[in-house]
């Protein structure tokens, strides 16, 4: 999967009766860090400041206005505090910068036996400062994981991806489009959400009607590029041995319109009416179109979930890695840490052990099995698993939700669609927060430990209202 080059505002603190050469070796120290993490950074230089720091309200003129001038290039700022700094200064910049992205503050700590005049930074001191003066001007900001850590660390290369993942989450969420695909299935009011508290967020939604797809679909040829292109993609993609070659035509030509309607709308994420309309009247599902977009870090979600879909791409964000979104679907035998996650299935190719294309069974029962191919069927593979939900309260005119991480397992698991079983820390504790607060049974899931900061993202940045739920 791609990564994203991280690129950051760096802000070197100074106060004037603390040493100087502390904010010379600290500039270096900081930039020498970043570019171990693989980021780029925009600060002054020796030239434009005393070492390239920020220290009087003309020295904060002059850097927020670097800043400004990249602020299209810049995802977070970091305030490095290798000595006490003056608070003010550092407010100041930020105010003045106006970027709106995360902050992270760090500070650098003082060696034992090197804490005369000549040497000792006070940055533990320094950092209550800076905070205070960032909280007087409404700034937020992120703290890292200890008071005071030193650049060069493990532990510091530890906070920047954390920091990382929250600027790509705070930042992916802002101006999203989010495309809805059809209208919400009759049976599942449990997706309703509210388009105007997405919009108060920043979350436009682009709306269009099935028939207007089926209608885009009804005007493709066989050989039509977009179309042949598609095919090709699809049997790429997944096994499809048994699924009649119609089929995937029908399949192909979805792609293609969705493809082209998203690229035409500037829509970065989709949520889809997935049944029964799609296998009535087109005659397949759209499942294994969707599994390919998630795969692609584009996530997609059924039963035009909206709410759904911004879980997927939040976890998506942090993690840079494919989504899926699953029912909180059964218990796994009496074990209270245990349940089944499970859909009938788009999840993406990067969730399976093993993969391939069939019908859908639950669906087949009413529609018959010869309109229900295009699902991904296999078993969920082990490992690291972050779980997230976000959905809008419109009584208490919020976006709300939670997050938390577990693990997926290899437990023996004989069902259909695609399934694995799960196990999370007091995960009784979980079930009860989610049907005492009302949410959806749907809840995206990732191979990733990036709970943390998809929670500080949507609560610190995004003001949503968030439990996080700890192991």
């Amino acid at each position: 999967m791609s990564t994203k080059k991280m690129t950051f505002g760096l802000i070197i603190g100074n106060r004037g009766f603390f040493p100087d050469h502390l904010a010379k070796s600290g500039r270096e120290e900081m930039m020498r860090s970043l570019e171990k993490a693989g980021a780029e950074y925009v600060v002054l230089g020796p030239d434009e400041s005393k070492h390239g720091a920020v220290e009087a309200h003309e020295e904060a003129k002059r850097c927020a206005a670097l800043f400004h001038k990249n602020r299209e290039r810049i995802d977070g700022v970091i305030v490095a505090l290798p000595n006490f700094g003056d608070e003010r200064a550092i407010a100041d910049t930020l105010r003045l910068a106006r970027l709106e992205v995360p902050v992270l503050v760090q500070a650098t700590p003082d060696i034992p036996g090197q804490m005369t005049i000549a040497s000792r930074r006070d940055s533990f001191c320094g950092k209550m400062s800076a905070c205070n003066n960032l909280r007087q001007y409404q700034i937020p900001y992120s703290l890292t994981t200890l008071h005071t850590v030193s650049p060069d660390s493990a532990d510091f290369q530890k906070d920047m991806a954390w920091f990382s993942a929250v600027c790509r989450v705070a930042n992916g969420l802002c101006n999203l489009r989010l495309g809805s695909i059809g209208a919400r299935p009759a049976a599942f009011n449990t997706v309703r959400y509210s388009e105007k508290l997405l919009e108060a967020q920043g979350i436009s939604v682009e709306t269009i009607d099935l028939s207007e797809i089926l209608g885009r679909i009804a005007r493709l040829k066989d050989t039509d590029a977009s179309v042949e292109g598609k095919l090709s993609e699809i049997r790429k993609y997944v096994t499809t041995s048994g699924v009649p070659d119609s089929a995937l035509m029908k399949m192909a030509k979805l792609g293609a319109v969705i493809d082209g309607w998203m690229k035409a709308t500037d829509v970065t994420v989709s949520a889809v009416q997935c049944w029964t309309a799609m296998e009535e009247y087109f005659g397949v599902v759209p499942c294994t179109i969707m599994s390919m977009m998630s795969n692609n870090l584009i996530p997609s979600a059924c039963e035009v979930d909206v709410c759904g879909t911004i879980s997927m791409h939040a976890l998506a964000l942090a993690s840079e890695t494919p989504s899926a979104l699953l029912d909180w679907n059964n218990n796994y035998g009496d074990d209270p840490n245990k349940a089944v996650c499970f859909h009938c299935s788009n999840l993406p190719k990067h969730f399976f052990q093993d993969v391939r294309m069939d019908f859908q069974e639950i669906i087949a029962g009413t529609v018959g099995k010869e309109n229900t191919f295009g699902t991904c069927v296999g078993r969920v593979k082990a490992g690291a698993m972050s779980f997230a939900r976000f959905s809008t309260d419109d009584t208490a005119g919020i976006v709300r939700g939670y997050s938390g991480e577990g693990v997926f397992t290899d437990d023996p698991l004989n069902t259909f669609g695609g399934a694995g079983v799960v196990e999370i820390p007091r995960l009784q504790h979980l079930l009860h927060y989610i049907c005492e607060n009302g949410f959806e049974h749907h809840v995206a899931a990732n191979f990733s430990s990036v709970a943390g900061a998809v929670h500080e993202a949507a609560t610190r940045y995004l003001g949503w209202q968030m439990y996080r739920h700890q192991n």
